[in-house]
């Protein structure tokens, strides 16, 4: 998937379901980042998702927030004002041997990936990256290490439409559709509220989250982009409404 900016989309009409644990309380994320900015981001981004979030701005917080939080996952920084991200790991796992860690940084050698995954990070995210990335490598290393329920309502169905939230699969009768992240996202969207008409505003809110000078032709774009993926050769199910925005619907019976 391409990757886009560091930015969490904003809150769209209906919230997803939350991811859960086995008690049925959203799972834990713990964040660990000095730079205040990004950090603050993530946070967002997985409350965005339903789950429960706390943060640190270094080693030696991050293995007291973890003491106290329990959390089910770690997103650690590699560079940390005192310790590295390797020695909290070490800490961390003293306190609970089993929590996956999935590392940021901002190196990319090969040398400092398998660093981070001998010393026993579950995943590596190399910087830049986007938050969808993130979200979905956090829910793949949750699944695996089985610490939450199945999340209901993760698959949203319009037709013969079909989108898997978790697994970020697509599929139009059942032949897969293959999306960038920024796609997906715009597709979710339109899914979340069907047969509702948005306009550019909102979805340039949604999806984009931040201020494109008034260009809201990006929507334009996207729209056909996801039209040549999912309409073509098919009955139409994405719609304009001339100076009103767009809609999804089940196509019309052959």
């Amino acid at each position: 998937m391409t990757a886009d900016p560091f930015l969490p989309p904003a809150p769209p009409a209906t919230a997803p379901a939350p991811l859960l644990r086995e008690d049925g309380t959203p799972v834990r994320v713990l964040v660990v980042d000095d730079e205040a900015s990004l950090a603050e981001l993530l946070c967002l981004a997985l409350r965005y998702e339903g789950w429960d979030v706390r943060s640190a701005a270094d080693g030696a917080e991050a293995v007291r927030v973890a003491r106290d939080f329990g959390p089910d996952a770690v997103v650690l920084d590699v560079m940390l004002p005192d310790l590295d991200g390797l020695t909290v790991l070490g800490r961390l796992r003293r306190e609970r041997a089993d929590v996956p860690v999935l590392f940021l940084t901002a190196k990319d050698s090969v040398e400092d990936r398998i660093a981070g995954l001998t010393a026993g990070g579950d995943d590596y995210v190399t910087k830049p990256f986007s938050l969808e990335e993130v979200v979905a490598r956090l829910r793949g290393l949750l699944r695996r290490a089985r610490a939450v329920a199945p999340r209901p309502g993760s698959v949203l169905t319009v037709g013969d439409l079909v989108l898997d939230e978790d697994s970020h699969e697509v599929s139009r009768g059942g032949t897969d559709i293959h999306l960038t992240a920024t796609e997906f996202e715009l597709l979710r969207f339109l899914m979340r509220n069907p047969r509702r008409v948005l306009s550019k505003p909102q979805i340039l809110d949604r999806v984009w989250s931040y201020d494109f000078g008034g260009q809201a032709n990006v929507v334009e774009l996207y729209i056909s982009y996801l039209r040549r993926k999912i309409d073509a050769g098919r009955e139409p199910m994405i719609h304009t409404r001339r100076g009103v925005g767009y809609l999804i619907k089940p196509a019309a019976p052959a």
